[in-house]
């Protein structure tokens, strides 16, 4: 119980703004998921799982009594959703017909879902806004509710193996680093603008592998 309550209680003071340690570690079991989920490794999962739940506790300041007392609200809702929807995806990547490491090969979504994802990424700012407003979160709400609709479409689009959802992260990231700065967020807000980095690095990654698979693939068709 020691180690809980230092991860829960433990603070970084810089100047006159305190970090949460839990926020850091958060980002970072984060950021090991993304390096795992490049990797195409199922410990991507449960490792994202237990940041979540870290993030959760960050992003309900008020909530958790902790010493930033803005509510993020589509932050923290959106790390509930990461629980259900990685969830989903550790099934996915388990499921498979041998027992390699390498569980997923990326593929190129259909042009068809391509709009769909464009349209749920726009409908569901538009839709959840007013209702992250009326619960009181924190201004420009737009952001937040970009921010949860987006990172919602990129796991599960990393699920289903679509090389597009790193392209997604990446818009979830230019929006995401200044409402993180501009809230008092700023381990967040750091971890988010290397994030905007990595994920374009890992599109890059996965369109090789895509690149790499494409004759093979058509080959075994011919």
């Amino acid at each position: 119980m020691g180690l809980i309550h230092w991860v829960f209680d433990a603070q970084l003071s810089i100047g006159n703004q305190t970090i949460l340690w839990r926020e850091v570690i958060g980002n970072l079991f984060g950021l090991l998921s993304a390096l795992g989920g490049m990797r195409r490794r199922v410990w991507a999962w449960p490792v994202g799982i237990v940041g979540n739940v870290l993030l959760l506790t960050v992003f309900l300041g008020v909530a958790f009594g902790t010493p930033n007392p803005v509510n993020l609200l589509g932050q923290a809702g959106r790390q509930i959703m990461f629980i259900a929807v990685s969830a989903y995806g550790w099934w996915r990547w388990t499921h498979r017909p041998s027992a390699q490491s390498e569980v997923v090969e990326p593929s190129w979504a259909s042009g068809r879902t391509r709009l769909l994802l464009v349209a749920a990424m726009i409908g569901g700012t538009l839709a959840l806004t007013p209702v992250f407003r009326a619960l009181g979160s924190y201004e420009p709400v737009w952001s937040d509710a970009w921010i949860f609709v987006g990172s919602i479409l990129a796991t599960y689009g990393m699920a289903k193996g679509w090389t597009e959802f790193w392209l997604i992260w990446v818009a979830v990231d230019i929006v995401g680093v200044p409402l993180l700065f501009s809230a008092g967020y700023y381990a967040s807000g750091l971890m988010y603008a290397f994030y905007g980095v990595f994920t374009l690095a890992g599109f890059f990654v996965w369109k090789r592998r895509n690149a790499v698979l494409r004759p093979t693939l058509e080959t075994v068709g011919a």
